[in-house]
């Protein structure tokens, strides 16, 4: 079963440097606390191993968790970007937005070329649609 393997907020916006957490409270309807985020309409942002390191082979290096601004890592599964769908962490749940395109930053925060490798592998967007706490070790179930 997949789980949850990084956690990283940034309190600032670009170029703000996300941090690891081993653990975060998620507000439903707002997002998770202390992140730069908190508020909007894109709360929370999860990408799967299985994306990073299918992205990192178009790119030809490492793309370490959290050097995408993703703030959820999970270990496994390409998950669906149907909006409307769920994903399930821990107890909190999550309503997919749609995909998380990659956008110009990832050439800074990962390198040149990141952008085009993160296409359609950069994870998904959604809204906190059940609050919690998240923790790295939690289960992970689409729904």
């Amino acid at each position: 079963m997949a789980h949850v393997t990084g956690i990283h907020i940034s309190e600032d916006t670009w170029p703000g440097r996300p941090h690891s957490v081993e653990e975060v409270e998620a507000i439903a309807g707002q997002g998770l606390v202390g992140d730069r985020k908190f508020g909007a309409r894109r709360q929370i942002s999860i990408v799967s191993t299985e994306e990073l390191d299918e992205a990192a082979a178009k790119l030809g290096d490492a793309i370490p968790m959290g050097s995408t601004r993703r703030q959820i890592t999970i270990s496994e599964g390409r998950f669906t970007r149907e909006p409307g769908s769920a994903i399930r962490l821990g107890d909190v749940v999550v309503e997919v937005a749609g995909d998380c395109s990659p956008c110009d930053e990832m050439e800074e925060s990962v390198g040149p070329g990141a952008r085009a490798a993160l296409v359609q592998l950069g994870g998904v967007v959604g809204a906190i649609v059940e609050g919690g706490v998240i923790r790295v070790g939690d289960p992970v179930e689409f729904e």
